[in-house]
């Protein structure tokens, strides 16, 4: 029996795991995420486009989807932005 699709915001935590993990990924997004919606989506399209080619998974590609949704993106940045620094500098460890 297969599994249901992830929700919107599973894929949120999934993606907001990832850019914690890797500063790389985290700065992408956040490019991606501060362009205007139509912007936004273009580019994911030219994206998804050139992934498919080199045989992307599926849960990549469907991600990329996820981020064309305003609400998926705002989210998603809101998110960002309250784990990781503004300045994407190293983030100030917590007073022992």
């Amino acid at each position: 029996m297969r599994s249901p699709p992830p929700t919107p915001d599973e894929y949120v935590d999934a993606m907001v795991q990832v850019a914690e993990r890797d500063a790389s990924i985290r700065r992408v997004l956040r490019e991606i995420l501060s362009l205007d919606g139509a912007v936004r989506s273009s580019a994911l399209d030219l994206m998804a486009a050139h992934l498919r080619v080199h045989s992307a998974a599926g849960d990549v590609l469907d991600c990329i989807d996820m981020l064309k949704r305003d609400a998926i993106a705002q989210r998603l940045s809101e998110r960002l932005a309250a784990r990781t620094p503004a300045s994407g500098g190293p983030a100030t460890p917590p007073p022992v």
